[in-house]
């Protein structure tokens, strides 16, 4: 026995010695080490606080005697990254899987904490998980402050429709300058039900983070409390070796699908779920996407779609209102990583629900869920259209096309051109090869409505629209 015990000391020395050179003790190393995959930095605001947040992460796990270990991977704001910069966007999810898979495989962590946000970090690092396997918690920053002016409220999108409404002379220069100094207004995930929150709700719901993580403001001291409790969890989840797929189960999945579509979450969101089902071995393809997300009434909807904006979902009651309205079409036993099950946790929700914002299924917005998957000449294999977020008027549409060859090319035609009425514009060589990576003509769509033809004028793209657009 002594024989065998050196043995592995002698083939553990170098880990060890190396270990103890960045500060470790032997004693630090004897315990779960707990991978901190931090997303931090500081030219993001989605991902400003987690800096901040991993802190308290590793108070968690200090407490509950296991040894944080951080570490760091891209995370490009979709936002700041157009026009050119969109090449990349769509590419970093799976540079960021890879990135991390690389990591945790060479240093051998007995468990992980995602600190995650925004539209291609969550699903790259979800992409990782599943890949991985292993005890792991999902934390979101928290959501960014609404700007509050002239009796409204204004999030991320309305910015970009402002792009539109300066230009078709709606509101004024200086109203502009205020717009772009003011309507991004703190830190944490733009206020909409964009991507990148679409994303934080979904890792809730299938149990894999803490419920209403994503929603409630970044500052909030919740979060801090809530960033202790998953380092204290997660050293938990390994010494039960309670795995990603412990709680990540197909009955999970189908149930964040469920609840994306009938809350109007966003288009990029079938592309991702799609590519996590594909590394867990689920087998969904899009006409079973379809089939699933259309069994849903959409019982509620936010901005960009509606007036109310992240923070008006929390105060509303939360995740835990939008699936309470729901809970006849899932599954009440998928567990969740912070050790209740789906169903246990409904039984103790007993907030206040704002039913102007959360609808019930009886008064619902749409019957057959957010999304339409459509089929036709220019998409043979399917498309995406979100109808939570187009004007029933627009559901049909016939109208000339007029085609442009880049989003530069339309944008240009927005800017400087006269925009008819009843019109199709049609963008193409935009998609995974011809953009190349499937840029999001997120501009685009949200100066047409800022110009105010997104009711007359619909658009057709072998790229990407954002989360953060609404429009035909």
């Amino acid at each position: 026995m002594k024989k065998f015990q050196a043995e592995n000391e002698r083939k553990e020395a170098y880990y060890v010695g190396l270990m103890n050179s960045v500060g470790y003790r032997n004693k630090d190393i004897d315990k779960p080490v707990i991978g901190i995959v931090n997303s931090w930095n500081d030219v993001n605001p989605g991902h400003k606080p987690l800096r901040e947040l991993a802190q308290y992460v590793k108070e968690g796990i200090w407490a509950a005697n296991g040894t944080p270990a951080e570490f760091n991977v891209p995370a490009p704001c979709d936002g700041m990254a157009q026009m050119r910069g969109m090449n990349y966007v769509l590419p970093s999810r799976d540079l960021i899987a890879g990135s991390i898979e690389a990591m945790v495989e060479s240093h051998a962590f007995d468990g992980l904490v995602f600190l995650c946000s925004c539209d291609k970090i969550v699903p790259g690092m979800l992409i990782a998980a599943a890949k991985l396997d292993l005890p792991c918690i999902f934390l979101t920053a928290g959501s960014m402050i609404p700007y509050e002016a002239d009796g409204k409220s204004y999030v991320t999108p309305d910015l970009k429709e402002a792009i539109g409404s300066v230009n078709s002379g709606k509101i004024t220069e200086e109203k502009f300058r205020c717009f772009k100094e003011n309507i991004c207004y703190s830190a944490g995930t733009c206020s909409m039900y964009g991507t990148a929150n679409t994303m934080g709700v979904f890792t809730e719901v299938i149990g894999i983070a803490p419920v209403d993580s994503t929603t409630m403001l970044f500052c909030s001291a919740a979060k801090c409390r809530q960033a202790r409790d998953v380092g204290e969890q997660v050293v938990k989840l390994v010494s039960e070796n309670k795995k990603f797929t412990h709680f990540v189960t197909k009955e999970a999945f189908y149930n964040g699908i469920r609840h994306v579509s009938a809350t109007g979450g966003s288009t990029n969101f079938v592309i991702h779920s799609l590519a996590i089902a594909e590394i867990l071995g689920y087998g969904i393809n899009l006409a079973e996407f379809d089939r699933i997300q259309k069994e849903i009434p959409v019982i509620a909807k936010f901005k960009p779609s509606s007036k109310y904006n992240m923070y008006d979902y929390y105060k509303a009651g939360g995740v835990m209102s939008t699936l309470n309205a729901i809970k006849k079409y899932l599954d009440l036993t998928a567990k969740n990583v912070m050790g209740s099950t789906l169903g246990e946790l409904l039984q103790r929700f007993s907030a206040a629900v704002n039913t102007e914002i959360v609808h019930g299924i009886d008064n619902s917005f749409h019957e057959n869920g957010c999304f339409a998957i459509l089929y036709g000449n220019l998409a043979p294999n399917g498309c995406v259209v979100k109808k939570s977020g187009v004007a029933p008027s627009m559901f049909y549409h016939r109208g000339p096309a007029v085609v442009f060859d880049s989003e530069e090319d339309v944008m240009e035609h927005l800017l400087n051109s006269d925009v008819k009425p009843g019109s199709v514009l049609v963008i193409r060589y935009e998609g995974p090869k011809g953009g190349p990576g499937m840029r999001e003509m997120s501009i685009p769509a949200a100066t047409l409505v800022g110009i105010g033809l997104h009711t007359s004028v619909a658009m057709i793209t072998d790229g990407r629209f954002s989360g953060a657009t609404h429009g035909p």
